[in-house]
């Protein structure tokens, strides 16, 4: 029984659907495993696909904190012309804009988000500020002020065509991409908010060695041989 938990132990990449939450993976793979000791190297938004990295036994579960500081990439398209309360698009709408921003102010603003920059974090996130998740206050229609995060990104544009703002950003950890999508909304004078996510890398694991996150939901599907095994004592690159 020892030897058959083993080789379901490890790490497996999933790609995670549109409208899934990220537990419900861990889920469904406690289902499939039978072990209760699973973890994440970082959640994604329901309304976010992409690479999810996911520790299957206590020995992998250990290297969360390791793998949570890698930098991540990310395919963000933003919707311009159009604010959410929770800056992405299960929020509600705050406000509109009919300004259609050229494509040479949308180049001079994407300049602010390169380097190390201070980001203010989104009310609705996880986060604690004095022992509090800020989204439980923001239910409760509450603001309050939140300390700068200090973040790393490289942001490119990869098309434009109004309202859809397609970019592929790299962040440091912490980096909220809605953010990004709101406060480039208020530079260029129209709002805007994140209409579509995926994360294409975590740390050096791609989205193209990911299995469908759909094939845990079939029944006995056999994990065994996407796991990927690592020596849990060595340094990580």
């Amino acid at each position: 029984m020892e030897l058959l938990t083993e080789l379901k132990e490890g790490i497996l990449l999933v790609n995670k659907p549109q409208g899934k939450t990220s537990f419900s993976l861990i889920r469904s793979l406690r289902k499939l495993t039978g072990i209760k000791k699973i973890g994440h190297a970082g959640t994604l938004d329901p309304f976010a696909t992409g690479v999810m990295v996911i520790l299957i036994g206590k020995k992998y579960t250990s290297l969360s904190d390791k793998l949570l500081f890698k930098d991540k990439e990310y395919i963000a398209e933003v919707y311009l012309g159009v604010s959410t309360d929770t800056y992405d698009c299960d929020g509600k709408v705050v406000a509109s804009s009919k300004k259609v921003p050229s494509e040479e102010e949308i180049r001079a603003q994407i300049e602010v988000f390169q380097g190390e920059i201070d980001q203010v974090p989104p009310m609705f996130s996880a986060k604690k500020v004095k022992g509090q998740k800020l989204y439980d206050l923001a239910r409760r229609g509450i603001t309050i002020e939140r300390p700068l995060s200090r973040v790393r990104l490289q942001t490119t544009i990869l098309s434009y065509s109004y309202p859809t703002l397609n970019l592929q950003i790299s962040c440091s950890k912490g980096t909220y991409i809605r953010s990004i999508a709101h406060e480039l909304g208020i530079k260029l004078g129209c709002g805007a908010h994140l209409a579509q996510l995926k994360r294409i890398r975590s740390g050096e694991f791609l989205l193209e060695d990911c299995i469908e996150g759909t094939l845990l939901e079939t029944p006995g599907f056999d994990i065994s041989r996407f796991l990927r095994k690592i020596d849990a004592d060595a340094p990580l690159l």
